[in-house]
């Protein structure tokens, strides 16, 4: 497992001056949890944004992610997992260090066994449809925060937070 040493409410205690947005639980019970084996997790944002079609989630984890966290759009849709223990297995080798999904994933079991940070809204055992559908590096919003590809991402139990500026290294 990577040893990241930070923690989320240290972030914003230790940067009171820069523009650190906190991704806020919703009233409507969309609350983020963890499922991946990193409990601390956090790099540059690349941006997904798609509704129950993984297949831009499965191309993009097939690549080099070292340093990086994909942050995925997936409209809170319930309806469908947008991640499973393959597509998260590929996330691993290819040294992403974690995923942030709001929507749904699968396969938590396996997941929970993987060196790779995953906040996901729940879990389902449905998967999702591919048909090519899905936009790369624009900006998406949820829980009250604007995510940009090249943002920095940081999560931890405590919640998750985005700074325009790197704020640790990892």
């Amino acid at each position: 497992m990577s040893n990241v040493a930070f923690v989320t409410c240290d972030l914003l205690d230790d940067h009171p001056d820069l523009d650190i947005q906190v991704v806020i639980p919703s009233l409507d019970g969309k609350f983020f949890k963890s499922y991946g084996a990193r409990k601390t997790f956090g790099g540059e944002v690349v941006t997904v944004k798609c509704f129950e079609d993984n297949s831009r989630v499965k191309e993009l984890l097939a690549t080099n992610g070292t340093g990086k966290v994909l942050v995925v759009d997936g409209g809170a849709s319930m309806r469908c997992g947008l991640m499973g223990d393959m597509i998260a297995e590929s996330a691993v080798k290819n040294h992403w260090n974690g995923v942030i999904i709001y929507g749904c994933v699968r396969d938590v079991d396996a997941i929970a066994e993987l060196d790779l940070g995953v906040h996901a809204l729940a879990a389902i055992p449905q998967k999702s449809n591919r048909k090519g559908v899905g936009e790369v590096d624009l900006e998406i919003s949820f829980g009250n925060v604007c995510f940009n590809s090249g943002d920095f991402v940081y999560a931890d139990n405590n919640g998750i937070v985005v700074s325009k500026t790197k704020l640790v290294d990892l």
